[in-house]
């Protein structure tokens, strides 16, 4: 009985340690959502309102271009710019990624079953792009990059996070790799498959949970990037993380619009992610447990 009393109220400090760490931990998505709803005054009222009467000013003013009638009257004039810089993250986020994960996994099924000379000092190299800041190599990057005229454009930034991702895609689907038994492998070489049939039909279906897993912190990666988005980019393939940021009206920064276009930027990855939930579960901790 009293094994089981002390059990309890451990469980009982874990769930309350647990409901703590939940409350600051969606303060800050709770006051993104608040802002985001509240008039302008509202959000820089002082002490902070808790209770306002919610409005999507703010999302009409991030999605549209408003300027003064003659009469004096606010009126919307046009589209911004936010709903394309979005469809730009969508297309440039979602593209690097399958191009990270699908050269990754190969790259991992290499490493993980051929013998190269010099495996280690290899997969330290590919490791070792990833340690290196990207304002560490943006100027000579946005040097060859304006040679090649790939300034501003889709392709060039997707060659530039398929680049910087595909380094930890090739790390994290190697353990992954590792695990599946070579047998199984061997089997299906025994009755005629190819070694690319092999792959494509035995390893890629045993590491679903690690090419989900992977393609999710690839995205996120890509999704955030904010220093090759500002400074490779102009208008055309401008991604939204530099739009947020330099939000501006006549009257200060728009921090209301910041906090609408931060949820709604949210939203896709959100949305990815809990649609990967149990592949990404089961992924983040294959081959945790050895038998």
């Amino acid at each position: 009985m009293k094994r089981k009393s002390k059990e309890k109220a451990n469980h009982i400090i874990a769930l309350i340690v647990i409901f703590v760490a939940l409350i600051f931990y969606l303060i800050p998505v709770y006051w993104i959502i608040s802002t985001s709803f509240k008039p302008y005054l509202d959000i820089f009222a002082m002490p902070p309102k808790f209770l306002f009467k919610p409005t999507t000013d703010n999302y009409v003013g991030l999605m549209t271009v408003r300027a003064m009638s003659t009469e004096g009257e606010t009126e919307t004039v046009g589209a911004s710019p936010f709903p394309r810089q979005l469809l730009n993250s969508i297309i440039i986020g979602f593209v690097s990624t399958a191009l990270a994960v699908a050269l990754g996994t190969m790259s991992a099924y290499a490493f993980s079953r051929f013998p190269i000379k010099g495996k280690g000092d290899m997969m330290f190299f590919i490791l070792s792009t990833r340690m290196m800041p990207p304002v560490a190599v943006v100027i000579p990057l946005f040097l060859m990059y304006r040679t090649l005229h790939l300034i501003d454009t889709h392709f060039g930034l997707i060659l530039l996070y398929t680049t910087f991702n595909v380094s930890f895609a090739t790390w994290m689907m190697k353990g992954f790799i590792d695990e599946i038994p070579k047998e199984y492998e061997e089997a299906a070489l025994v009755d005629g498959y190819t070694r690319f049939q092999a792959f494509i039909k035995i390893i890629l279906p045993q590491s679903v949970t690690g090419i989900a897993a992977t393609a999710v912190f690839c995205l996120i990666t890509a999704w955030n990037e904010f220093t090759f988005a500002l400074i490779m980019t102009t208008k055309n393939a401008r991604t939204a993380p530099p739009s947020l940021a330099s939000r501006m009206g006549s009257s200060g920064v728009e921090w209301g619009q910041i906090a609408a276009g931060t949820l709604i930027f949210l939203l896709p990855i959100v949305v990815f992610t809990f649609i990967m939930r149990k592949h990404l579960l089961r992924g983040v901790t294959f081959g945790a447990i050895k038998k």
